[in-house]
């Protein structure tokens, strides 16, 4: 997690944002997709999902670098995967939206706020179980220089996050996640007043995110998935297993005390959350309702395309 939950879930609301969900590196490329609705506008909503295939297939391809044998049949998994999921997934995120447009425009509590953020946990778990197959093909195909090319690009990753959590000053860093958050709380509500950006403000204050942590569980998992790799090769008929144990280890952390800190990490969010939308106005909540409309419709013309 690279931001408090409180941000990430203000992400999913706001435009269901294309994040990078699992951290699989290779094994995530499809998982990440279960999100990657790139929601800014109901036009560039489905826009983004039509290309989102390409957009996956060029991501995973700045990772590993493809040969010109393996480049077909990766873009036929893709393909396969995102008309599973625009048949499959799509219809379902419609109907959360649905949902959430009633809850909008009501007060909210941290439970219920959490309550549905398990819900599109279980959708990406199930996008993630939907790669499994083609993931651990592709984990078979990877040569030596293509994961010392994967292990360049978890290194630029890694400063990455450094630059942005563990090297600036404190409250810089603060400042750059109230920016990410306060643009993502408008996309949903419109404007926000002066108390309402302080409340941001002083929720990611507050929030327990510890950036050095988090990176520290980044670089497990990136050692995780080199380790999955060469444990797929040496074994290949294990590949698929070896691919699902490291999901289910992304997913639940082996590092002791990680999965409290995580959980509380989700808590607090859920709470923030709740309390930031319980400070809105009424023509707030109608903004919110307008959006959650927009894109449900959006949800439901991809998801009858073919």
């Amino acid at each position: 997690m690279n931001t408090s939950f409180g941000e990430s879930l203000r992400g999913v609301l706001a435009g269901l944002h294309v994040r990078r969900i699992m951290a699989l590196r290779v094994a995530r490329v499809c998982a990440v997709v279960t999100v990657a609705l790139a929601i800014t506008a109901c036009t560039a909503a489905r826009l983004a999902y039509n290309q989102a295939h390409n957009a996956t297939y060029w991501w995973l391809d700045s990772h590993v670098d493809f040969n010109n044998g393996q480049s077909t049949p990766v873009r036929g998994d893709i393909n396969a995967f995102f008309q599973w999921h625009r048949t499959n997934e799509l219809p379902l995120y419609a109907g959360l939206l649905q949902r959430w447009q009633t809850l909008a425009a009501q007060d909210l509590t941290g439970a219920q706020v959490c309550a549905e953020f398990d819900v599109i946990r279980q959708r990406i778990d199930r996008a993630a179980d939907a790669s499994v197959q083609p993931m651990a093909r592709l984990a078979l195909q990877l040569d030596a220089a293509q994961l010392e090319h994967l292990k360049s690009r978890q290194a630029k990753s890694n400063t990455e996050f450094e630059d942005d959590f563990l090297q600036a000053a404190e409250e810089a860093r603060i400042e750059k996640r109230f920016d990410r958050a306060l643009s993502r709380s408008e996309m949903l509500y419109g404007s926000l007043n002066a108390t309402q950006k302080e409340l941001v403000r002083n929720n990611i204050k507050a929030s327990p995110f510890d950036p050095q942590r988090t990176q520290a569980e980044r670089l497990r998992r990136q050692a995780d998935l080199l380790q999955t790799v060469k444990q797929a090769q040496a074994a290949p008929d294990t590949a698929a297993e070896r691919v699902r144990g490291h999901i289910a280890r992304v997913i639940q952390s082996p590092t002791p005390g990680y999965k409290a800190y995580a959980d509380e990490l989700v808590r607090q969010g859920c709470a923030q959350f709740a309390q930031l939308h319980n400070t809105t106005t009424p023509e707030q909540r109608a903004n919110a309702v307008r959006v959650l409309k927009g894109y449900e419709d959006d949800l439901r013309v991809l998801s009858a395309q073919r």
